[in-house]
């Protein structure tokens, strides 16, 4: 196991290369992940969205079709140089930003009515950042705001393969995950309403990953209890 957690700088730059070397490597198609994101935000009533690692924008131009104003973050230039072209392209109310998410966001307080991250928390952050990160979310979001993120999990099968960096993060490939325990999504909901934590899976081998929808309180809102660990959940640690 390496002793030394994979370097910011170096998984900013293998993205970067990654998407320049292979634009628009995701396809055009949204992501099930957003597509579910979509509707619940429809429920209750969201007509915005925050979409952090964003990458070269599928999801992002997919809520902006669906009638949402997105703001959209990635630290890759060049991801977002491809998000913003074909933004103008379509003419959809997208703002797009250069953004790493070890850093506050670039928002004010109680702004935004939802968030959507798409495996960008399960990215080469240590435990601490990613609580630091959702405690911006949760600035950032208004009052009943709903935050939905996808994490790879300990049930997938490149947890403990790869080059160990500590902390639950393994890398494959050049590319560092943090697999989430979840104990990790239960301390990351504390003080939020937990609303679900789905597994399901994506892509080749294939990925396992949850599916994670919190909210904000309302001020003297009725408060809905966290639903038990599904299957996969009461597998992992």
């Amino acid at each position: 196991m390496s002793t030394d957690g994979p370097a910011a700088g170096g998984q900013r730059a293998h993205w970067e290369r990654t998407y320049t070397e292979h634009p628009g490597m995701y396809g055009e198609q949204p992501s099930t992940a957003a597509v579910r994101a979509a509707e619940v935000f429809r429920a209750h009533g969201v007509g915005d969205v925050l979409e952090l690692g964003a990458g070269h924008g599928r999801d992002a131009l997919f809520f902006a079709r669906q009638g949402f104003t997105v703001h959209a973050t990635d630290f890759s230039p060049a991801g977002i140089g491809q998000l913003r072209s074909a933004a103008r392209r379509e003419g959809l109310p997208v703002t797009a930003t250069v953004h790493d998410v070890r850093q506050p966001l670039p928002l004010p307080d109680g702004s935004v009515g939802a968030v959507f991250a798409h495996m960008l928390l399960c990215m080469a952050l240590s435990t601490a950042e990613i609580h630091a990160l959702v405690g911006e979310v949760r600035r950032v979001l208004r009052p009943g705001g709903v935050f939905v993120y996808t994490v790879r999990h300990t049930g997938d099968a490149h947890f403990g393969a790869g080059v160990g960096h500590g902390d639950d993060i393994w890398e494959h490939g050049g590319f560092a995950v943090h697999f989430f325990s979840r104990a990790l999504v239960d301390s990351l909901a504390e003080g939020w309403v937990l609303d679900e934590v789905a597994p399901f899976e994506e892509g080749e081998l294939p990925r396992r990953l949850w599916r994670v929808t919190q909210r904000t309180a309302r001020p003297g809102g009725p408060q809905r209890r966290s639903p038990a660990p599904s299957a996969a959940g009461r597998r992992t640690p």
